[in-house]
């Protein structure tokens, strides 16, 4: 049954409550009045054509299986849940009925851990990181006397100075067992080397794993290590890791372990304790909301001691934009940090720090994040505090990042959208033909109901809608000329006339009988024009808004 579920399920084209026209949230005497009503205007019997019958049984069958859905609480809640799609799947019927749509999502929950199982086989979980480190002092700290023998000595020097390579892969033994490859490559001002590691992590229980490591390189030497996680109670966890590291000189033993508890909601307190060739121990403070991430540390040790306070303020925009701010000040001098995190696209993430400190000078760093890939370019600027430095580490990126987003992402998020778009209309044209189709056949088959209820309207000068239109509609602002894509919905919208009042909700109305969608991916909205009481009204409203006519706010005056 799980493997048969998707993670993220698709929105089915068919919404049962936009069909019968009910909220989501509809008792069960709203959903059997809309179902009653539409089965009146739908009943095979009432039709005596052969054509229309037999368009009426397939109408009638579509509004008896969205009511046979709502009306049974547990086959609602899976609807609600995972949608069509999750009524389709083999299984439901071993749940038993009478659990909540929380229980139903813990169940599907349980069957989605089932399904990861047997695909772990398939999954490398592919981790990697490129750095490039870049000495371009010369832009600042330049001597004029070194260049002026030198044929074109007039240029600024710019070098990379420094390089590291890592890259990790998962390769899952069991279902409680899992093998981390990785290795890595670095240089530094023409020396370097390399390292590979192997570790095998084993998960004990729900509250706890354990994972030993083996490790080689030109440098250090072997690698011995150990490393252990437990979960002490709901708000409390511990870690502790030891590691023996053999070289020329030795065996060097290190150990550290790390208490982490829940202090608030948003708020973990840490308290680690190292021991080593870099003995410390530290203490810190991390709060995290929905808005901003805070942190505070100290730490003691040998040879660094510090204290550190960070802010982090997360713009709540769809790019999730983040700005943020440290200092860190202790033995070895103070660092001020300030920069920008933003979402480029859907799987990359582009930062830019400013570091200004003493001694170490001003640098800038430069990060981007692809899915699992992270690229890094610290730029070396100054040894010294310049303020031109500091101007253009802080200027220049955002100048670049504007010009290169303006020029060169949003055209190409642009095309890839409309390219997209495109495509789903493509693949999408056999089913919105099939949908028009039964569109149409709904409006005949409604002929017959609308003459009643206009004639009954007119009776009383009640509502008659005298226009409808759904779609994409374009307005001429002086930009290119786009094609307008709308249906006439007149006779849909006054079938569903009653009493003088026409309510709909804030379902997509393309799921309403008689209706379609036009333009797929394409925002849509209804514009109506309708008389009531013998004054004319006109209103447009959204694709998902609900609405309720006829209003005086919609009355059409002289002045409008």
């Amino acid at each position: 049954m799980a493997a048969a579920l998707e993670i993220e399920l698709e929105v089915d084209n068919e919404d049962y409550y936009s069909l019968l026209n009910a909220r989501r949230e509809a008792t069960q005497e709203e959903l059997k009045a809309s179902y009653r009503r539409l089965c009146m205007l739908y009943h095979p019997d009432k039709h005596r054509d052969p054509e229309l019958k037999r368009q009426a049984e397939q109408l009638f069958t579509y509004v008896h299986q969205a009511y046979e859905v709502l009306s049974d609480p547990q086959s609602r809640a899976i609807y609600d849940i995972f949608g069509k799609k999750g009524l389709e799947v083999e299984g439901w019927e071993v749940v038993e009925r009478k659990r909540t749509p929380a229980e139903i999502r813990e169940e599907y929950e349980r069957l989605q851990r089932e399904r990861d199982e047997r695909r772990l086989q398939q999954r490398t979980n592919p981790k990697g990181t490129i750095s490039v480190g870049i000495d371009a002092t010369d832009l600042f700290d330049r001597y004029e006397e070194d260049f002026e023998d030198v044929p074109g000595g007039g240029f600024p020097h710019i070098e990379i100075n420094r390089m590291h390579i890592s890259q990790s892969i998962e390769a899952p033994l069991t279902t409680s067992d899992t093998a981390i490859l990785s290795g890595s490559l670095s240089t530094h001002n023409g020396n370097g080397g390399g390292n590979i590691n192997l570790c095998v992590r084993r998960v004990t229980s729900a509250r706890g794993w354990g994972e030993l490591e083996f490790g080689a390189g030109d440098i250090r030497g072997p690698l011995f290590g150990m490393k252990v996680f437990r979960n002490v109670t709901a708000r409390c966890f511990v870690t502790a890791q030891w590691g023996l590291q053999f070289s020329s000189r030795g065996v060097r033993p290190s150990a550290s372990t790390m208490m982490a508890r829940h202090l608030d909601q948003n708020t973990m307190g840490y308290l680690q304790w190292r021991w080593g060739s870099q003995s410390a121990m530290t203490t810190s403070i991390v709060r995290d909301t929905k808005t901003s991430h805070f942190t505070l540390a100290l730490q003691l040790g040998v040879p660094h001691s510090y204290l550190m306070m960070s802010y982090q303020y997360k713009f709540q925009d769809e790019d999730q934009t983040k700005v943020k701010g440290s200092i860190k000040t202790g033995f070895f001098g103070t660092v001020v940090e300030y920069g920008a995190e933003r979402k480029i696209s859907r799987h990359s993430v582009l930062a830019a720090t400013v570091s200004i400190g003493v001694p170490q000078g001003v640098s800038l760093k430069i990060r981007l994040n692809r899915a699992s890939q992270t690229y890094l370019f610290p730029i070396h600027l100054t040894d010294q505090i310049l303020p031109s430095a500091v101007f253009y580490a802080t200027v220049g990126p955002l100048a670049i990042y504007l010009a290169v987003q303006k020029l060169i992402i949003m055209p190409y998020i642009q095309a890839q959208k409309e390219q997209e778009l495109e495509k789903q209309k493509e693949d999408s044209a056999s089913e919105i033909a099939r949908r028009k189709q039964e569109a149409e056949a709904a409006v005949l088959l409604m002929q017959e109901s609308v003459k009643r209820i206009i004639d009954a309207e007119e009776s009383k000068m009640g509502l008659i809608i005298l226009n409808a239109w759904y779609g994409k509609f374009v307005l001429d602002n002086g930009q290119k000329r786009e094609k307008a894509e709308v249906i006439d919905v007149t006779v849909p919208l006054q079938c569903l006339v009653k009493d003088s009042k026409l309510v709909l909700t804030e379902a997509s109305k393309a799921g309403l009988p008689g209706f379609y969608d036009p333009c797929v991916g394409e925002e849509k909205s209804l514009k109506l024009l309708y008389q009531f009481r013998g004054a004319m009204h006109q209103v447009l409203s959204g694709d998902t808004e609900p609405l309720r006519i006829p209003k005086q706010s919609h009355r059409i005056t002289s002045e409008t």
